[in-house]
């Protein structure tokens, strides 16, 4: 990492004028955080945009978007908003610690509270269970169950364990993750929530309170009166269920080379296990559904050259670049954003092949 830049990679950020999502190489600095085009799966300089930091406000979790519940937002002193979304809520809350170190970096104690901040622990005294579950069932504010799948079957009016995490700290009931997940175990323990799917049924029969809600993308609760379950139809089933039933081992942005054209475009990857599968998302659509993937089974996954342009690889691309060759020989060239990212992911495939 070069000198004075506290983070950097892949975020997709919202357009200004018209409100398209386009995926962006973020340089965050002391006091700015810079955004840069792609071209070939290299950073095209100069920078496309800067956001000033110094009076910037920020809101993570941003609910602002029901389908894109991984959003940061930033407000500068001229009131221009900023939306940026992430590929993972550990990646996001990454990003947002660091950009608002970065905006009181003028402020040692400010700092110094965010890192206590991390670890603290306290409730709200006189908590009304009630109040937050009216609040939660509102209309316009409250939390949107819809159809999630998991391992195959789809169950209705059902959310994402992190994302009440989010909406619970969002609406100030909580101060922190680790609040917010006491919190919804004492909904479930209150009998105003309960887990649907194997995986947060299984949390349920640990004996450590704090535990027994997971604050998990892949963990389904729903509210205790509405309780239902029904298993996919055909129609649902048309992308295989069974590649998409498995645990998520890993996820991240990476650049890909397109098949056809050759050309390069960010996508989100998406790695599980049992089935063992590679799933790549476009993270400009809104729908949540993979735009290609293939199986690892009889895979084989390599680093490529840093020096030169490797064999099969078109555009102006050098460096961080692996390659996955599939069972029936299709060949698939990725680009991570540094050497470490790709010695992570090809030692996270290897394990699956």
């Amino acid at each position: 990492m070069e000198d004075g830049v506290l983070k950097e990679g892949f975020l997709v950020k919202r357009g200004h004028i018209v409100h398209n999502w386009k995926a962006r190489w973020f340089i965050l600095r002391q006091n700015t955080l810079l955004y840069y085009k792609l071209d070939g799966g290299r950073k095209v300089t100069p920078p496309k945009g800067r956001i000033l930091l110094d009076g910037c406000t920020i809101t993570c979790p941003c609910l602002e978007y029901e389908n894109r519940p991984l959003l940061i937002k930033l407000k500068t002193q001229t009131s221009t908003e900023y939306f940026l979304e992430a590929c993972s809520r550990e990646e996001r809350d990454a990003w947002a610690f660091e950009i608002t170190g970065a905006i009181h970096a003028g402020q040692p104690g400010k700092v110094q509270q965010l890192h206590v901040l991390r670890n603290s622990f306290k409730l709200p005294p006189h908590i009304s269970l009630h109040r937050i579950v009216d609040k939660m069932h509102d209309s316009s504010s409250g939390i949107r169950p819809s159809p999630n799948m998991e391992q195959g079957s789809t169950y209705k009016k059902t959310f994402i364990g992190s994302s009440l995490v989010d909406w619970l700290i969002s609406n100030n009931f909580s101060a922190n993750r680790l609040e917010a997940v006491t919190l919804a175990s004492m909904l479930m323990e209150e009998n105003f929530l309960r887990p649907v799917g194997v995986r947060s049924m299984g949390a349920i029969r640990s004996g450590d309170l704090a535990e027994q809600f997971l604050d998990d993308s892949t963990a389904l609760y729903t509210f205790a009166e509405s309780y239902k379950k029904k298993i996919s139809s055909k129609e649902e089933m048309s992308l295989s269920t069974m590649e998409l039933s498995g645990t998520v081992v890993k996820q991240g942005y990476l650049a890909k080379q397109g098949h056809k054209r050759k050309n390069w475009k960010v996508r989100r990857f998406v790695l599980r296990k049992d089935p063992a599968f590679l799933h790549y998302y476009d993270p400009s659509k809104e729908e949540n559904r993979p735009v290609g993937g293939f199986s690892l089974r009889g895979s084989l996954v390599s680093a490529l050259e840093d020096n030169g342009v490797p064999t099969g690889v078109k555009g102006n691309v050098q460096g961080n670049l692996f390659k996955v060759i599939t069972k029936d020989d299709t060949h698939y060239y990725i680009q991570a954003s540094s050497k470490a990212e790709r010695a992570e992911w090809i030692e996270a495939i290897k394990k699956l092949t």
